[in-house]
């Protein structure tokens, strides 16, 4: 038996939290370099402003009425983490799905119904962020009856079949988990428009005409439980850092530095997932929306000679591609990225009679990653990535809020 928690709104919610003066207004979330909505409050989506619609597209007289922030996903990811300590608490195993989501086992709760308000309660009255839970034999059926707690009382339980039958054959089949708008305009030609038609549609035919992970779906909403509790995330086969800059960059030092920082994440990232990376891929794209702009986007693949998750090693594979001309004179480049690939566990691999089967020193990037971990970001760094300084490459971010939950200076100040 699986329940789906989900914060709700959770970018505005957090937001919120800090700032009680956005309560009851309309809020929206921006995205990078404040460019679309990623969240809305609410009273925002009653405005009928959309999911990632750009923010220059809202009407005027609906833009004064709104509170805007940018992302500050420092705020957001802490705030998560602060979530996922209560449910780990309250259940033995515990799924983060994403920043907002998470897959709990409820196998040996009595009642689940109480259990689900009990802990409603409390993630709202420790955290400040609003949410709703559904429970449900399967995994889909969880994400279906939270959809549906969001519309009621903040809690579905869909264990009993005939709860759950009359609430599948009133859920549009484009909202059901794993379908989206594509799948579902095919799947209306075919007169299947709910997720009880879902439901009930022949597997063969399922199968045959979306492959294997729809036919899953279909098996799902059917109550059997066909994906399990994933507690350990995967290795990932790739890892990548790319930003698009908050103007146009035709300085190529400046360009070389952004890439240099988003290379130190990559590493950083490589690090504490405890692997190593075998090659490394760079790119930068010129502002494909200003046709009248000369145009270059270059990539380049790079394949070290040792793996590694040594920031300096990587740092210097990097220079050797930008040393070679990668960057074009005249044009200037509106985003770029570093992504890292061949990904393994250093024990799965096996050097040769003369060298060891990863480079780097260990122990130095450990340190520093200790040291930025407890003191901040950027304590310790690399001259090469403009370290310390604000780049002209930057995000534009307007409307940040402050660091109310990782950073001592930023604190929420309350007046008696």
């Amino acid at each position: 038996m699986f329940a789906l928690v989900d914060g709700n709104n959770f970018y505005a919610s957090c937001e919120r939290v800090f700032q009680p003066e956005l309560r009851n207004r309309p809020l929206v979330v921006l995205s990078n370099n404040d460019g679309c909505c990623i969240a809305r409050s609410a009273e925002a989506k009653a405005l009928g402003i959309r999911m990632a619609q750009p923010i220059f597209e809202v009407p005027a007289e609906i833009r004064r009425r709104l509170a805007v922030r940018s992302a500050n996903f420092t705020l957001y990811g802490d705030m998560s983490a602060r979530v996922v300590a209560i449910l780990r608490e309250a259940a033995p195993r515990v799924e983060v799905y994403s920043v907002d989501e998470s897959f709990l086992d409820l196998r040996g709760v009595r009642d689940r119904v109480a259990f689900a308000h009990d802990l409603r309660t409390k993630i709202h009255r420790w955290t400040g962020i609003p949410n709703c839970i559904g429970i449900a034999p399967t995994k889909t059926l969880a994400k279906l009856a939270n959809r549906q707690a969001k519309r009621g009382e903040g809690v579905v339980d869909l264990t009993d079949a005939a709860v759950r039958a009359q609430v599948l054959a009133e859920f549009p089949v484009a909202d059901v988990w794993g379908v989206g708008p594509r799948y579902a305009a095919r799947l209306a030609e075919r007169g299947i428009t709910t997720a009880a038609h879902l439901r009930d549609a022949p597997l063969d035919d399922i199968l045959s005409a979306f492959g294997v992970t729809l036919a899953r779906t279909v098996r799902e909403l059917q109550g059997q439980s066909c994906m399990e509790l994933e507690e350990v995330e995967p290795d990932r086969q790739q890892i990548m850092v790319s930003r698009s800059f908050g103007q146009r960059v035709e300085d190529h030092a400046a360009v070389g530095q952004a890439m240099a920082t988003f290379c130190i994440r990559a590493a950083e990232k490589l690090r504490s997932r405890g692997l190593v990376a075998a090659a490394m891929g760079v790119f930068a794209t010129t502002d494909t929306f200003r046709a009248e702009l000369r145009q270059h986007h270059p990539h380049r693949m790079v394949n070290l000679a040792v793996p590694t998750s040594d920031t300096r090693l990587l740092l210097t594979a990097l220079r050797g591609v930008l040393d070679r001309r990668f960057l074009r004179e005249g044009c200037g480049y509106k985003k770029a990225g570093i992504w890292l690939t061949d990904l393994a566990r250093p024990r799965d691999l096996q050097g040769d009679l003369f060298s060891p089967p990863t480079a780097g020193d260990d122990r130095l990037m450990a340190t520093m990653d200790a040291i930025n971990r407890r003191f901040g970001r950027g304590t310790v760094g690399f001259a090469s990535s403009g370290w310390q300084h604000s780049p002209r490459w930057g995000m534009r971010q307007e409307n940040l809020s402050q660091r109310f939950t990782t950073c001592a200076a930023e604190l929420p100040i309350a007046v008696c």
